[in-house]
């Protein structure tokens, strides 16, 4: 782990439960910003696999059966 994160780590261990849980609250959420990129893959990936399954190339399955696996 490089310094800065170690120094930050070890000051956020010193803080109330509260407080670190509010402050790893924070930081998954500056990592859950949206990809334009990303959102255009599966956009793409949606896209084509309705056109496969209108083709008839796929079917679908009930969710019964998919639960059921699980």
């Amino acid at each position: 782990m490089p310094q800065t994160a170690k120094a930050l780590s070890e000051q956020a261990a010193q803080l109330p439960p509260v407080e670190r849980m509010a402050l790893v609250e924070q930081i998954l959420d500056s990592l859950d910003e949206p990809d334009p990129s990303v959102d255009a893959l599966w956009a793409q990936e949606a896209d084509d696999r309705l056109a496969a399954y209108r083709r008839g190339e796929i079917r679908s399955v009930p969710l019964s059966e998919v639960l059921a696996k699980y």
